[in-house]
Parts: C-alpha cells; sequence; structure tokens
C-alpha cells in the first residue's frame, strides 16, 4: 500500500507572485565559491598578468631605444650645423642639460644636449684627432633591433651609432 503525505502549503505564499511548488521544495544552498573555483580563478588572472607585463617592459625599451636614436639624430643635425659654420667639428660634446655653442658663444646650434632616458648619462660623441669626423654612439636595450650596431661600444650589450654624413 503506498503512503501518501498531505502538505499544507500557506495560503500567503501560493498568491505571492512567482512562487511555483518548485520553488518550495527546493533546498536553499550557501552561496560563494569553492576553493578550486578561486584557484582556477587566480592562476588565469596571474598567467594573463604575467603575458601583459612582458609584454609591456618590451613596449618600454623599444619606447627608450627611439628616443635614444631621435637624439643622437638631433645631436647629430646641430654638429652639422656647428661645422657648417666653423669648419670643424667640435673637440668635446657638452654635459648634458649644456647648449651646444659657437666659438664665441655668440650662436646656439643646440639649447640642451639630451640625456639617456634611463641612466641620465651623456651619449658617446668620439671626434676624429682631426675633429673632421665622430661618431655618436647610445646602449640601446633592444637586443633584436633592427638598426643595432654589428659590434656594440664597450659596455653595452647593443649600440646605435652615427657617423657625420
Amino acid at each position: 500500500m503506498k503512503k501518501i503525505f498531505l502538505i499544507s502549503i500557506p495560503p500567503k505564499l501560493l498568491t505571492r507572485k512567482g512562487f511555483t511548488l518548485m520553488a518550495f521544495f527546493r533546498k536553499k544552498t550557501t552561496q560563494g565559491f569553492t576553493l578550486i573555483e578561486l584557484l582556477v580563478v587566480i592562476s588565469i588572472i596571474s598567467l594573463l598578468s604575467a603575458l601583459l607585463l612582458s609584454n609591456f617592459v618590451g613596449v618600454r625599451q623599444r619606447g627608450r631605444d627611439g628616443q635614444r636614436k631621435s637624439d643622437l639624430r638631433q645631436i647629430q643635425s646641430a654638429l652639422e650645423l656647428y661645422r657648417a659654420d666653423n669648419g670643424t667639428y667640435l673637440a668635446t660634446m657638452p654635459e648634458c642639460g649644456q647648449p651646444i655653442t659657437g666659438p664665441s658663444g655668440t650662436v646656439t646650434y643646440m639649447k640642451k644636449v639630451p640625456c639617456d632616458p634611463l641612466s641620465g648619462a651623456v651619449y658617446s660623441y668620439v671626434p676624429a684627432s682631426d675633429n673632421f669626423s665622430y661618431t655618436l654612439s647610445a646602449c640601446i636595450e633592444n637586443d633584436g633591433d633592427s638598426q643595432k650596431d654589428s659590434t656594440p661600444i664597450s659596455g653595452c650589450t647593443a649600440s646605435f651609432s652615427l657617423t657625420n654624413p
């Protein structure tokens, strides 16, 4: 013989909007995340952040290398203007932030000599013994740069150099 259970449902619940019998019999569950779910999410976030961080480091290095190349080209332009007026190139490069001026100091070819964006050091300037040629060099951070020198200057893993045109 089958047993029949009668369940009395309060009339207030039956008149409530959205009420179903399944909602009445459903077990209440605790809300939250399991430890495994949290570990999976944390590992995915850490993996993505590691990939993005390494990519951002490369972008910043290439940006600083671009700044170095631009600085060397600006110095080269100032040196060429200096040579056009004075017949020879500078014997020594002024310190960072100092101007490149003519021998009398009346003509300014560059207001401030730029410095390396990371170390703040002056770029390498090596004039020839007769001051009719020179080499400007900078250490660059990106070893895979297509414009790097075939043999880097001393103290650098990679370098970029310009000579008089």
